[in-house]
């Protein structure tokens, strides 16, 4: 019998929770986008079509999914779906979803999703959308990993995962 997917939400978010303002990402982190891409290579990630247009094309060694209201989407490299309800129904046979964003498909996921993989990055700055708060009472913390600041990397930062607790 074939184990339950594993669903997942990968983000990173600053101190106030922002993710990022005019559909772009407000900083660049590239140990993030390592860690992002050694963690979804190989496996499905999931995302609304408004993160996609930021993401600009499918992502290599992904199996990207995109979900949007417009039944005319189509994007090579993607497989299209109006729901999440669909898309995960399909996708029922995958290990492992990564999704990725945004802000609305966290919200709808994160009651569905076995973990949390977050980079904090130990900022406040000014966005126009949001992660959704992490209850203590329902996400455990089980990993909180420090970036190393850098040249590159001169945001402080922490990888964290989190697992529902119930």
């Amino acid at each position: 019998m074939k184990k339950k997917t594993e669903i997942s939400l990968v983000a990173a978010i600053a101190k106030n929770n922002v993710l990022g303002k005019d559909n772009k990402l407000i900083w660049h982190l590239p140990a993030d986008l390592k860690m992002f891409k050694n963690l979804t290579s190989g496996n499905t990630i999931l995302m609304g079509r408004k993160t996609f247009d930021s993401i600009g094309k499918a992502l290599p060694n992904r199996e990207n999914v995109v979900i949007t209201r417009d039944v005319n989407f189509k994007q090579q490299g993607c497989l299209v779906y109006n729901s999440i309800e669909s898309a995960l129904e399909s996708l029922k046979l995958s290990d492992k979803i990564f999704i990725v964003g945004g802000a609305q498909i966290y919200n709808e996921c994160l009651s569905i999703a076995d973990k949390l993989y977050i980079t904090h990055l130990d900022l406040e700055v000014e966005g126009d959308v949001f992660f959704p708060k992490i209850d203590s009472n329902v996400w455990r913390l089980t990993q909180n990993t420090e970036g190393v600041i850098d040249e590159k990397n001169l945001i402080p930062y922490r990888f964290s995962i989190y697992e529902r607790s119930n």
